[in-house]
């Protein structure tokens, strides 16, 4: 199994509106380097859940319940979406303060390359942020 984080503006679409679908793809990525993470999600992979802009935090836990396939939201055959469930809700959202200060999260991609709305997290991150939001 792998981790991954998704990034979304929550004023765009949020935590509540992907719960509020039970299910949906995760569409309109146009990096290269997003699409190749995207490429590598299998299915029951575990995502974080990172609400961008103003709340900066991780706010959920999503799986993966179909691997990669074109986008629907384009003609350009280039970009694909995946698709994923909402599981559940963090109790605390893990912000990206409480990211960047703890030791043990020093290397993850999120504060490395903060701008990536896809991204790889380790089993060892994950399973931090999960203690640091009481999931």
């Amino acid at each position: 199994m792998n981790y991954w984080l998704v990034k979304t503006e929550p004023n765009t679409y949020s935590w509540d509106d992907f719960v509020n679908l039970g299910k949906d793809h995760w569409d309109g990525v146009r990096n290269y380097a997003a699409r190749k993470q995207m490429m590598a999600m299998k299915v029951d992979d575990q995502v974080l859940f990172y609400h961008s802009v103003n709340e900066k935090s991780v706010v959920g836990i999503a799986q993966v319940v179909k691997e990669f396939y074109s986008d629907p939201t384009t003609d350009d055959d280039r970009w694909v979406v995946v698709d994923l469930v909402p599981v559940k809700p963090l109790v605390h959202p893990v912000s990206l303060d409480q990211i960047k200060n703890d030791q043990r999260l020093e290397e993850m991609v999120l504060i490395h390359n903060s701008r990536l709305s896809v991204q790889p997290v380790k089993k060892e991150e994950f399973d931090v942020i999960l203690k640091l939001g009481d999931a």
